[in-house]
């Protein structure tokens, strides 16, 4: 890095400490308060900071001077001017020293499994995180960067993302790790594939806010010149939705969180990642989903119009299928003007393979991975089964709060099952369970909040029983 790069970056430091500085004295005006004591500390540290910067520019700017100077005046000499090495630029530097450096940019969703890994070895280990952060990952990485913007003084307490809890900084308004693992969790799920590549979205509403919607239309007249208008009779439904939560609990080796190598961090996102997605998947498209009330929504598929799929023999039969699918949209009088398809990878791979006469796909828009069907765009989940719906995205409310919130603990003992729990708390059963604390087991427990439901009972149609392609050779 030559003098005129190092001065360009610590203008930029600069820039970034002068403008933290102005956000907390921001944030003290807004609540009417001064500084407390972490503000303070943080302030005077960004001052100090800023200071060194500028002492330091002050003495890079006369070594550009000299070095130009230098150069003009004795070209026949090679000698580099001092500041134009790492070396000679150190020995400039003396007092509070301060270095720039690029952080490389991470896989989506590293970030936040960094975050994770560091507050849960804090939590473990009773060591404060920052300094958790610094030993994993270096003082210059980026989550040291946003761990001592974002931490709080205090004794380590259980983890918890709730407002002033140890892992709150993980769904803070700060925390860019969140939005950046809630990015790579989208693709994962069905919910989180509307809206995006072309497909329509889901209708956004908030929570807790009365939501009145029309589900019949009303009639018009023709009058004589003379005679009295009939009224017309509208039809509306008033709903609220509530935010309900889905959370799920992926165990993970002591040895594996204190690891800070790339595939270790990939290990804690993607269990993260899939302790979240199935069962999110699972209940939004599970025709047998009824819901629980104030627990869990009932799918969107849960009372919709169902078709039998007719047995396939060839692409006239799939094509009989999606008649039948669009003809209850057009007898409700409802188009599916924002409609998508959501099928398993069967059954959009047996789609993709099947040929006609000429040796063309029948469907080309399709693949294993989505695609567009019949004019429409498809989304692809495993865990469609033998479903295939048709949804009218604006027809569906759905409510998210956007965040993750992520727990963890090692003196828990655990049931390690995913369904047909033996304990039940309200009856008193008990059940063989597994020691964390015994095994070096950590668990992390993910959780969103989030609900939907659908807007008129017309929104829906699916086949069931679809077996598109013919069967498959199992052996």
């Amino acid at each position: 890095m030559n003098i005129a790069e190092q001065i360009r970056a610590f203008e930029e430091k600069r820039a970034a400490l002068v403008a933290a500085n102005e956000a907390i004295i921001a944030k003290a005006a807004d609540e009417g308060s001064t500084l407390d004591a972490e503000q303070e500390e943080e302030f005077d540290n960004n001052q100090a900071d800023i200071e060194a910067v500028d002492k330091h520019l002050k003495r890079l700017k006369a070594m550009e001077a000299m070095a130009k100077a230098k150069i003009e005046d004795d070209k026949k000499k090679s000698v580099a001017p001092a500041g134009q090495n790492a070396e000679e630029a150190s020995l400039s530097r003396s007092g509070h020293r301060i270095e720039v450096k690029a952080q490389p940019k991470l896989e989506p969703g590293l970030e936040f499994a960094r975050f994770a890994k560091v507050k849960a070895i804090s939590r473990l280990d009773s060591e404060p995180v920052l300094q958790v952060a610094e030993r994993m990952y270096g003082e210059n990485s980026n989550v040291y960067g946003m761990v001592k913007g974002l931490m709080t003084k205090g004794a380590v307490v259980p983890g918890s993302t709730a407002s002033g809890n140890w892992a709150s900084d993980l769904v803070s308004d700060e925390g860019g790790a969140v939005a950046d693992f809630v990015a790579y969790l989208r693709p994962a799920t069905i919910l989180g594939k509307f809206g995006t590549n072309d497909v329509p979205g889901l209708r956004m509403v908030p929570f807790r806010q009365r939501l009145i919607s029309q589900t019949g239309g009303g009639a018009a007249y023709w009058v004589g010149e003379g005679k009295p208008k009939p009224l017309t009779a509208f039809d509306f439904d008033a709903t609220t939705l509530e935010p309900n939560k889905i959370a799920n609990i992926a165990v993970l080796t002591e040895e594996n969180i204190r690891d800070s190598s790339p595939s270790s961090e990939a290990i804690v996102r993607d269990s993260l990642r899939d302790a979240i997605a199935a069962g999110i998947d699972t209940a939004f498209i599970d025709p047998s989903n009824g819901g629980t009330p104030n627990v869990k929504p009932a799918s969107i598929t849960n009372g919709a119009a169902a078709i039998v799929s007719e047995s396939y023999s060839d692409a006239d039969d799939i094509r009989l299928d999606v008649r039948s699918v669009f003809q209850k949209f057009i007898d409700a009088n409802n188009p599916p003007s924002s409609g998508v398809w959501i099928m398993s990878a069967t059954n959009a791979l047996a789609l993709s393979l099947i040929l006609n006469p000429l040796g063309q796909r029948e469907f080309p828009g399709i693949s294993m991975s989505g695609g567009v069907f019949e004019g429409l765009p498809a989304i692809v989940s495993e865990y469609a089964g033998d479903t295939v719906a048709l949804v009218n995205a604006s027809d569906i409310y759905f409510g998210d709060e956007g965040g993750v919130q992520v727990d963890m603990s090692r003196e828990a003992s655990l049931e390690m099952l995913d369904s047909g729990f033996t304990q039940d708390g309200s009856a008193g059963t008990g059940a063989s369970l597994v020691s964390l604390f015994q095994n070096n087991l950590v668990a992390l427990r993910a959780e969103r909040h989030l609900n939907w439901k659908r807007r008129r009972p017309s929104g829906v149609a699916y086949l069931t029983g679809v077996a598109w392609g013919g069967p498959v050779n199992p052996s």
